[in-house]
């Protein structure tokens, strides 16, 4: 069983480390801030790291054996109780290759929760340290007005829950914002569409899965694979059931298509039992030599004879569900909607 956490309460101390990118630019230092503010109503004390205000990286924050020694500490510090990580980024992955597994393994755990570049930190956690992590909001997210995205994380992180579900509607990814603490401006509604080349089950009865819960960016998981943070066939091997939650930030319709064909060829799909595929950013409505964001995912799993849910509510356009990455989970698609039973 994967560890779990424990639940942080007011009083406690969260930790905002810059692992990524640091919170320098509009809009990120003006959320940061009321993100700070608006923890601290909350009863929270907030240490930032020194990172989350540089930025002479590239890509991240600062120098990368930098940001992973303020990970470090933060994670190993018994005087702060769960960290967020200050934002997203490009090269996290340099950070992540000074981090201590090892130490982290035998480490207490406790709770790391941001998303985008910082599946860099969260996947290995869980395949190197069996360490649950949330693939979930970064610092600034909270520091626009609450919505259900950003309680629904709350809860995740206080134990107030173990069950998220979807949104009805989202926003438009090009939409430009000019006020940085808007709240969202919901332009699209949801549709989910299951993919199911298993044709004993009717396409309109509930879809329930259980089994572990992996996944992250796309972008940055074919990047690990094969590297030393990559541990997924041994982590499989002691799980019968993995259900990914996969979605893309840069990738073209081009690069969905062979970063799926990589992983796939690299045995990670091996105990696949159900694919999430969240909606994509640089790929959304878009097609390229015959291939939509749909079509380029199911042409790569469809032999795999797992369900397909795309354009489900996680990853780069908001708002997206909060996910507990390593748990035990049990899925259930049904009315146009996705719950997640944290079961573990």
């Amino acid at each position: 069983m994967i560890r779990i956490p424990p639940s942080i309460k007011p009083g406690d101390t969260i930790g905002i480390a810059a692992p990524s990118f640091g919170a320098t630019t509009e809009p990120y230092a003006s959320r940061l801030k009321n993100a700070c503010l608006q923890l601290k109503n909350r009863g929270y004390k907030i240490i930032e790291g020194e990172c989350c205000k540089k930025s002479d990286g590239h890509g991240i924050s600062t120098n990368p054996k930098d940001a992973a020694q303020e990970l470090m500490d933060f994670y190993l510090s018994p005087k702060i109780n769960a960290i967020i990580s200050c934002g997203g980024g490009e090269l996290m992955c340099e950070t992540a290759g000074f981090l201590d597994f090892e130490k982290l393994k035998s480490a207490p755990p406790k709770w790391f929760i941001g998303c985008s570049d910082n599946t860099n930190f969260i996947y290995p956690l869980a395949v190197l340290t069996e360490t649950a992590g949330i693939y979930g909001q970064n610092a600034p997210g909270f520091g626009k007005p609450w919505e259900q995205s950003e309680l629904d994380a709350i809860a995740l992180l206080e134990g107030k829950t173990r069950t998220v579900s979807g949104y009805t509607h989202f926003q438009d990814p090009n939409l430009t914002v000019q006020d940085p603490l808007s709240p969202y401006i919901f332009t699209h509604k949801k549709t989910l569409t299951i993919f199911n080349p298993n044709k004993k089950n009717r396409p309109s009865a509930p879809l329930k899965v259980e089994g572990t819960l992996l996944g992250g960016c796309l972008d940055c998981l074919c990047n690990l694979c094969g590297t030393k943070l990559d541990g997924t066939a041994e982590f499989i091997a002691r799980r019968k059931n993995i259900i990914w939650l996969l979605e893309s930030c840069d990738l073209s319709i081009m690069d969905i298509r062979r970063a799926l064909w990589q992983l796939k060829s690299a045995g990670w799909f091996k105990n696949a039992a159900l694919f999430l595929i969240g909606r994509p950013l640089a790929s959304f409505n878009k097609e390229a030599f015959g291939l939509n964001s749909h079509t380029a995912v199911t042409g790569i799993l469809e032999d795999l004879k797992v369900p397909v849910v795309l354009d489900a509510d996680f990853g780069h356009i908001d708002p997206a569900i909060p996910a507990i990455i390593g748990a035990e989970t049990q899925v259930t698609v049904q009315n146009n909607n996705i719950t997640l039973d944290f079961t573990q």
